[in-house]
């Protein structure tokens, strides 16, 4: 027979739950989730390989930032260099280039802001064997954004 839940709680213990259900006011849950966030660090040592945190450091959002105008950076760079005649050559956003330089810009920002938001949510979660945090695919993505641009700025150099 298995012992109702009241029949497992020692005498005298009160309940300590609070009634009222606190994800019924929208407009507070956005507010205590975005500015009174409590999970800073991982509970236990062996979460550090999958925890999300409820607060980043300010360096994630400056490089998250920074990628994000290097890829704006890029876009504008690549539809000037197409407008000399180059060509793009990542399969996946040839496509939208097809269908206008405003719907190529969009699926760019786009897929990137995604690929940003993603990897600064599991910035602090290990890969790859648990030697490598995913911030460093960051710090990698803004290291190849910043080369890409200096190869497309030479290209319009030696164009021009």
């Amino acid at each position: 027979m298995v012992p109702m839940p009241s029949q497992t709680r020692p005498v005298g213990d009160a309940e300590r739950r609070c009634r009222a259900e606190r994800r019924s006011n929208t407009l507070a849950a956005l507010w205590n989730g975005n500015f009174l966030r409590r999970r800073r660090r991982m509970r236990r040592a062996d979460d550090s390989d999958r925890a999300i945190l409820d607060w980043h450091s300010p360096r994630w959002l400056a490089l998250a930032v920074s990628i994000l105008l290097l890829s704006i950076a890029d876009a504008f760079l690549t539809l000037t260099l197409i407008g000399h005649g180059a060509t793009e050559v990542n399969p996946a956003i040839a496509p939208f280039l097809e269908r206008g330089s405003l719907d190529f810009a969009i699926a760019k920002i786009t897929l990137t802001s995604l690929g940003v938001v993603v990897l600064t949510l599991l910035a602090q979660a290990r890969a790859f064997g648990r030697r490598v945090a995913v911030s460093t695919v960051l710090y990698l993505v803004a290291g190849g954004y910043s080369t890409l641009i200096g190869y497309e700025l030479w290209l319009l150099h030696k164009i021009g």
